[in-house]
């Protein structure tokens, strides 16, 4: 489902080459618009937006953009994801996670770096730093419960 062209300008060039906080995404080869519903397991290399639903799993080499319409139940395992719609399920980022001021998520964070604007909600656990970018897994191998960690408090 690549779309070629897609976040380039008219004379090819990409039309911004700031990082992801600051709006700019690089190549855009795929979107899942509107109205449009997906189920399974998506996979990219280059960023992808999706504005319509999907459920399955989501593993990606760069960037997932979630819009405003945007309705993810999923495991998301990326370098970069941008929320602004709803997400249902556990993200893991080796860069950065962004939540718009829509955003609402279900689900556990594990990221290097977390940016939550107010009005952001999130409902889970979060994980931040350079150990937190490493996790292969949201869940801990030896079948920890997901109330264990509030006794290290």
């Amino acid at each position: 489902m690549a779309i070629s062209g897609f976040g380039k300008g008219k004379e090819g060039s990409t039309t911004s080459s700031a990082g992801p906080a600051a709006g700019g995404f690089g190549n855009l080869t795929a979107f899942i618009d509107q109205g449009s519903e997906f189920e399974g397991k998506l996979s990219f290399k280059d960023t992808v937006r999706i504005d319509g639903t999907f459920s399955g799993e989501i593993s990606s080499d760069n960037t997932l953009i979630v819009g405003e319409s945007g309705q993810i139940t999923a495991s998301i395992r990326s370098v970069c994801v941008v929320i602004s719609g709803l997400v249902e399920g556990d993200i893991i980022t080796s860069e950065q996670i962004v939540l718009h001021k829509t955003a609402v998520v279900n689900g556990n964070l594990d990221s290097p770096i977390v940016i939550m604007e107010e009005g952001a909600q999130l409902n889970g656990n979060v994980k931040m730093g350079k150990a937190a970018s490493r996790a292969s897994a949201p869940a801990a191998p030896n079948g920890g419960a997901k109330g264990d960690d509030a006794s290290n408090n």
